[in-house]
């Protein structure tokens, strides 16, 4: 049997990617903690984790790194020592099997979705020689975890397993505040995958492909995604926020009423595992982001500075350099936007999904399938479509029917809000209290 038909370069790359990405976004995910910490600090005018370094005991690193031991860049090895030697708890009367598959289902999506983003084009393979294999033909292949067709429904069906993992952690807990939290993610990820939907739609009609390559081709050519499809752009990134449940989203896990909401039961390396989720979700959301509007590895939005093929392994790496780069800066903006905005309520997070951000959706779809159609997908073109419908939004909002949870009641006897024609006075009534003069008898006497 001559394994080098079965074993192409193709396998070999696509193997070769998967092994390194996931390892990659790993070490990434430990290191965003770090960097949520020190960004929250600088909000908050603090200093952050600074202590835990690798200067290994030595004067001179001790001197290079002014004491502060490499800036703290320790920090997560120590948090992960911490969560490998907690007591991993169960409580009494959960699910044992549904309470250990949770975070696993959680994890596992948030690691396999990022295999169709295409890190570093396409690579002109030399021909080379493996022993007990044989000569692996050279040629285009394409630098990705896999190469298939329909990627971006690959994307979308991953993303939506996640769901999962909340759901059976929340539900196998036995614990009110757990199934509560539960519930909340579930409808909150239901919800805003609609307008998640809706805006990635917008991008494929304007693409006509599902293919990650030819979305990134198209924008090569035409420009980034992101100014002909500003809207889309807007709403898709509001969906992923709520998606990865980020602030001001995060109504499932809300100390305040849900304590930790559906991870408040676990310990141990399984909370862990639900908290490294949460990163790699983002991760993975916003490589995903990056790949439908700001040109994937394109470094310029309308100059395609870097060839789309090529035979040099530096512009291979370089292209995944300005790939994970621009993952970076938006999930550094996403921590921004936690320490900044407060907290939703949770009618407030359905609300915004049910009576704004899906109606804007339908209207972007609406318009972009007229702009196809008439073939205006020019970014001028498409830039005074997305502000009249923004501007048709704004004028047609106010009169849409909507559910005001907090409207005030009128109340008998309320001081403050009595029902009409009610004359409520708050006036004393007992004759002592009217009088301005001292009881006898109350003072001491002189």
């Amino acid at each position: 049997m001559d394994l080098s038909k079965i074993i192409t370069g193709q396998l070999i790359v696509n193997v070769v990617v998967i092994l390194v990405v996931v390892h990659v976004v790993l070490l990434t995910v430990a290191y965003l903690i770090y960097l949520e910490r020190k960004i929250s600090a600088y909000i908050q005018d603090r200093v952050g984790p600074n202590r835990v370094g690798f200067d290994f005991g030595l004067p001179i690193l001790k001197k290079l790194t002014f004491g502060f031991g490499f800036w703290g860049l320790g920090q997560p090895l120590a948090d992960g020592l911490k969560f490998l030697l907690k007591e991993d708890y169960t409580p009494s009367g959960v699910d044992k099997i549904l309470f250990t598959l949770g975070p696993m289902f959680s994890i596992i999506p948030a690691l396999m979705g990022f295999v169709i983003i295409p890190w570093g084009g396409v690579w002109v393979m030399p021909e080379f020689t493996l022993p007990l294999i044989g000569t692996i033909a050279g040629g285009p292949v394409h630098v990705a975890g896999a190469n298939v067709n329909v990627g971006i429904i690959y994307m979308l069906a991953v993303a939506s397993v996640g769901v999962y993992g909340v759901s059976l952690g929340g539900w196998a807990s036995n614990s009110k505040y757990s199934f509560l939290g539960g519930l909340r993610a579930t409808a909150q990820m239901i919800s805003y995958e609609i307008p998640l939907g809706l805006s990635l739609l917008a991008v494929l009609l304007m693409v006509g492909s599902l293919t990650p390559e030819r979305i990134i081709g198209y924008q090569l050519e035409h420009g980034w995604l992101m100014f002909s499809q500003p809207l889309a752009c807007v709403v898709f990134f509001i969906a992923i926020l709520a998606e990865a449940n980020r602030a001001p989203f995060d109504i499932a896990e809300a100390e305040s009423e849900l304590v930790g909401g559906y991870h408040t039961e676990y310990s141990a390396m399984r909370f862990a595992m639900y908290f490294l989720a949460e990163y790699a979700h983002m991760i993975t959301s916003c490589a995903l982001f990056a790949l439908l509007f700001m040109g994937g590895w394109d470094i310029a939005p309308f100059h395609n500075l870097l060839p789309a093929q090529t035979s040099n392994v530096f512009v291979v790496l370089l292209k995944f350099g300005v790939f994970y780069g621009k993952v970076l800066t938006l999930i550094a903006f996403m921590m921004v936007i936690r320490w900044s905005l407060p907290r939703f309520r949770y009618d407030q997070v359905m609300q915004v999904a049910w009576q704004s951000v899906i109606p804007l959706a339908l209207a972007v779809v609406i318009m972009t399938s007229v702009m196809v159609q008439i073939r205006a997908t020019g970014i001028l073109p498409m830039i005074l479509a997305n502000v009249v419908v923004l501007a048709g939004v704004m004028v047609v909002m106010p009169y849409l029917p909507r559910n005001e949870p907090n409207r005030k009641l009128r109340l008998a006897g309320s001081r403050f809000y009595a029902p009409e024609g009610h004359d409520i006075s708050t006036a004393p009534t007992d004759p002592m209290a009217l009088e301005d003069r001292p009881v006898e008898g109350s003072l001491p006497a002189m």
